[in-house]
């Protein structure tokens, strides 16, 4: 969609940064349809008893609020989430419902609630542990169990009628989002036919004989068709969903304008890069970033080069693999061994699952056997940090480093490396991406590394600590137009903009035995 010129005037690479106004106006396509309702497993913000009995408040660090909360602020739209705080019955009103915030409301948050039984098989079982490896490939194999659909098909099902409270017509515009609510949109569309449904899977897809491993494959994929557009991350997972409904379903599709036929209905398949907020929120109220250098490092050895990684401690996300590059970076350079540290954030994820509990259980042994062989009683060059952190403090340590590194094995897009570049507002710091994050199509002026390549990633590291001020203001100058052009609020906005055209589509002609009438449908 590069040099596309609408009422918001051009946009291709060089024009002015979207903004919420370019959200607000595509909302205007969508009058008298009440606000917009988000469907996400993750809340943006829970609530906690502490110790003291006191009720904490935390907000997630998850890519996906980061992305979408923007939006919702915006249209003071209604956020429909699992209420997973130990305190967050406490604070809902009779209704389930929470404020935020609660001094000066943008938006409204639905809590639903889960027991235990519910949370290990739709989340744990099918979700996490059938869906999530059956679409990364990292080495970890799928499990599916009945039970585990049969619960996933409940929660959908309880999810999906906590939306149709929610929403204040009969066609509202309805944002469902990832892999946990595959089922939703067609139960969505059953109870409000004319709605509109846009639903963003942000893990990647799987390769379509992969995807045969699911027994319940053809119910996810007729439950996804039930959305008016079905999001991606790239144009290489557009492709092997639209392959998997052809072989699978034996739908007609257009291939050229990714549509599917749907019975009566079309589904548009699109790809829509997730991104960050430009202007970023964080970076703005950070302390300048030498201060944040000097909080970061007030433990470290004086004058250390730094590398960050922020990460779900999650095998997907490569973590053991820096670490063994960074073995390897001092076998072949010994020097720097003393100078250099990698303060790797993992936050706690899914520990309740035994491919979790190995994966962590190796990466402690990984961790600790390199400190011993390369670290002294002062010094230690891994430091796993198992630990969630507010935004403002991962911020920090994005603005402190001297290298960003991540390291995905697999990954839908991976907002950390966006977040990285929104932080360095010094144009300095050089990002060490892998080249199976969706953000390397985009950060191509990132160091890009197969993370399975050790000896290579320490290489690229060396070279990453070793680059001149000059060639990182370069690099992060490029970078930084590319993610302001390329924001959430563009993200947001292209979704909009597809959703009011398929809606101004939605009278024309079916679609009947190949014979394609499309004819109003984005380009």
């Amino acid at each position: 969609m590069k040099g596309v010129v609408n009422e918001f005037g051009p946009q291709g690479a060089n024009s002015d940064p979207w903004t919420l106004e370019h959200v607000e106006a595509w909302l205007g396509a969508f009058h008298g349809s009440g606000p917009i309702a988000v469907l996400a497993n993750r809340e943006p913000i829970r609530h906690d008893y502490a110790p003291d009995g006191s009720i904490v408040e935390s907000r997630s660090a998850s890519g996906l609020v980061t992305a979408l909360e923007p939006l919702v602020e915006a249209c003071s739209g209604v956020w429909v989430a699992h209420g997973a705080g130990t305190a967050d019955d406490v604070l809902v009103d009779r209704r389930d419902r929470l404020e935020v915030p609660p001094a000066k409301p943008l938006y409204r948050l639905r809590r639903v609630w889960l027991d235990a039984r519910e949370q290990r098989g739709y989340y744990d079982g099918f979700a996490n542990e059938g869906l999530w490896p059956l679409c990364h490939r990292a080495g970890v194999e799928p499990i599916f169990r009945s039970d585990d659909f049969s619960m996933y098909h409940a929660v959908n099902t309880r999810f999906a009628s906590a939306v149709c409270e929610e929403v204040e017509s009969e066609w509202p515009l309805v944002f469902v989002h990832d892999y946990h609510f595959a089922l939703a949109p067609r139960l969505i569309r059953e109870r409000l036919p004319l709605s509109s449904i846009v639903t963003f899977w942000h893990i990647p897809w799987a390769h379509p004989r992969d995807y045969r491993k699911c027994p319940w494959g053809r119910q996810l994929l007729e439950g996804l068709l039930g959305s008016t557009i079905v999001g991606f991350q790239t144009d290489d997972d557009c492709q092997r969903f639209i392959g998997t409904v052809e072989s699978l379903l034996g739908a007609d599709v257009d291939h050229r304008r990714k549509v599917i036929a749907c019975g009566d209905r079309r589904v548009t398949v699109r790809s829509y890069p997730v991104s960050v907020e430009w202007p970023n929120r964080w970076t703005c109220q950070s302390p300048p970033v030498e201060t944040c250098r000097a909080i970061v490092r007030r433990q470290l050895p004086p004058d250390v080069l730094l590398a960050v990684g922020v990460d779900r401690l999650d095998y997907t996300k490569g973590i053991e693999e820096k670490c063994l590059a960074v073995e390897r970076m001092f076998e072949l350079h010994p020097e720097l061994c003393g100078r250099f540290v990698l303060v790797q954030i993992a936050e706690p994820s899914r520990d309740r699952l035994t491919a979790y509990q190995a994966y962590r259980s190796r990466l402690r042994q990984t961790v600790d056997r390199i400190n011993l062989r390369f670290g002294t009683e002062r010094y230690r060059p891994l430091i796993l940090i198992e630990a969630h952190h507010e935004p403002a403090e991962v911020y920090q340590f994005l603005r402190a480093a001297d290298v960003c590194y991540v390291g995905s094995l697999h990954d839908g897009m991976n907002l950390v490396a966006k977040e990285f570049v929104a932080a360095r507002d010094d144009n300095r710091g050089v990002l060490v991406l892998s080249t199976f994050a969706g953000a390397s199509r985009e950060l191509t002026e990132a160091l890009i590394v197969d993370p399975h390549d050790i000896d290579r990633c320490a290489r690229t590291l060396v070279r990453a600590l070793m680059m001149t001020p000059e060639e990182q203001a370069r690099r992060m100058r490029a970078m930084r137009a590319l993610v302001a052009q390329f924001n959430a609020y563009r993200w947001v906005a292209e979704m909009l903009r597809d959703a009011a055209c398929s809606r101004s589509a939605q009278d024309l002609p079916d679609i009947q035995h190949g014979n394609w009438q499309t004819d109003g449908l984005p380009a």
